[in-house]
């Protein structure tokens, strides 16, 4: 691949023209994008290519695979359901999912299709026996990606209950047997992970796992991530691009992390995380130094802004060893809040790098020591239950914090800010996305950017972040 994706194993559906009124007025339908031939058979089994036509249900109990050079493409309102655990698709080649707001596409297990309410809990529920957490049980093996992978595109898409333990024939993308499964594994420093608008429940470890590439991971929302040992997004070496407006609930580890750390290409690792909303994160970590909402580690740069912090771990953890590329982290104007006093004594992380900034809130001096150093001990009890991010619907402060941990889901609750919420006007707007895929200009498969916005979190006021709920 050089500038350009090469799309030419692809085609585009007419457009269909029609006339409408007497004056010659056209209604242009709007197409579904097409690979090859549509796929007619239900079931896919061993090497797969062509189409799997809108508002179909197909089923798999077994690896599937994507072959190099071949590309599948779901259109929108389009289920694929896993009948064994052993389901998994290896891409080689191109997958594409086109879900879109009106019909979303589902890759899941059929059980939890046919019995939804019986999987996706909306109660407080302990992880040992939540369907989406606990270690054992998940309904199929995500989506693996080789080397030879160029393009992973999914948008409206539900990917749920995926993950288990890799086999032997999970060598090529990069496992060893008995290695957990990421939901999503890219391998190609030259490639493009387009992950937008779409959504991901429960995991055993990372929900996405980045080895290189060109990523756009914006406006998602990530419910459930891991028992004990996962991020929800955890890019390594030659990774390039942007973490946005995405909820993220209830992650073991950390919510958005990005390292230098491999040699999977040579190109510094560069992700900017704006605008995201991290919620009851960290808790489940087996590893006390983790936990953190969002991470900048081992060689990597990036830009953290406008960011809510609510209930998790730790706060904004830059590592200092081994160290980040501090010339080169950039960050502020985000806010933490905390319902218990260990929270907030962690809103700068001890033993780490990261400088308070004066467009925090809380502000830095109004509760730090004087003389205080990174990743100093401190003590904050006054900030308990203080700067409350003031959501459209949910429970702050939490009237049990013996459950706050709890919290790891989005239900019915509406994480949009009410009128007098803190974080409004209080983003940095100043800085752009990396937009590390816009060699991709094709209309139905580029990323669509939101820019930072003036406000914290994921749904800014004027509606243009994360569209769920």
């Amino acid at each position: 691949m050089k500038n350009k994706l090469n799309l030419g194993i692809l085609a585009i559906a007419v457009i269909a023209l029609s006339s409408c009124s007497n004056n010659d007025t056209s209604v242009v339908s709007v197409p579904q994008f097409k690979a090859g031939t549509t796929i007619t058979g239900e079931t896919l089994t061993g090497s797969v290519k062509g189409t799997m036509e809108s508002g179909k249900t197909y089923y798999f109990a077994s690896k599937v695979t994507i072959n190099a050079n071949d590309t599948l493409v779901m259109q929108s309102g389009v289920k694929l359901l896993a009948t064994n655990p052993a389901a998994e698709l290896i891409v080689k080649g191109v997958f594409i999912s086109l879900g879109t707001k009106e019909k979303p596409n589902w890759i899941t297990g059929k059980a939890a299709d046919l019995n939804p309410n019986t999987f996706k809990l909306t109660t407080l529920q302990d992880p040992n026996t939540d369907p989406a957490l606990k270690p054992d049980g998940k309904m199929w093996g995500g989506i693996q990606c080789e080397a030879t992978c160029k393009l992973l595109d999914i948008k409206w898409t539900h990917l749920d209950f995926a993950g288990g333990t890799a086999d032997d024939l999970n060598v090529d993308q990069g496992y060893k047997s008995g290695d957990d499964l990421f939901n999503i594994k890219f391998n190609n420093p030259d490639g493009i992970l387009i992950l937008e608008d779409s959504w991901i429940y429960g995991s055993t470890t990372d929900a996405v796992r980045a080895n290189g590439g060109k990523v756009h991971i914006m406006r998602n929302t990530v419910e459930k991530v891991a028992y004990n040992d996962g991020d929800c997004f955890n890019v390594k070496n030659s990774t390039v691009g942007d973490m946005a407006y995405n909820l993220i609930i209830g992650t073991a580890k950390g919510g958005t992390k990005a390292s230098n750390k491999g040699t999977y290409g040579s190109v510094q690792t560069e992700i900017n995380m704006y605008n995201n909303t991290y919620v009851s994160g960290g808790f489940r970590s087996v590893d006390p130094d983790r936990g953190a909402n969002a991470n900048i580690e081992q060689g990597a740069k990036g830009k953290v802004y406008n960011n809510l912090f609510v209930n998790c771990r730790t706060g904004l953890r830059i590592l200092e060893n081994p160290a980040a590329d501090f010339a080169n982290c950039f960050y502020g104007n985000n806010l933490s809040y905390g319902d218990t006093a260990a929270i907030v004594n962690e809103f700068y992380p001890t033993t780490h790098a990261t400088t308070p900034q004066t467009t925090d809130i809380p502000l830095p001096s109004s509760f730090l020591p004087a003389g205080y150093v990174n990743g100093a001990v401190y003590s904050a009890p006054q900030l308990v239950g203080k700067n409350n991010p003031k959501f459209v619907n949910f429970p702050l402060p939490v009237a049990d914090v013996s459950k706050l941990t709890l919290y790891n889901f989005q239900g019915t609750y509406d994480f949009h800010l009410a009128s007098d919420s803190p974080a409004i006007g209080k983003g940095n707007t100043a800085f752009s996305a990396v937009n590390a895929t816009a060699s991709l200009t094709n209309l139905q498969l580029k990323a669509t950017v939101s820019p930072p916005s003036v406000d914290l979190g994921a749904f800014p006021k004027n509606g243009s972040g994360n569209q769920h709920n």
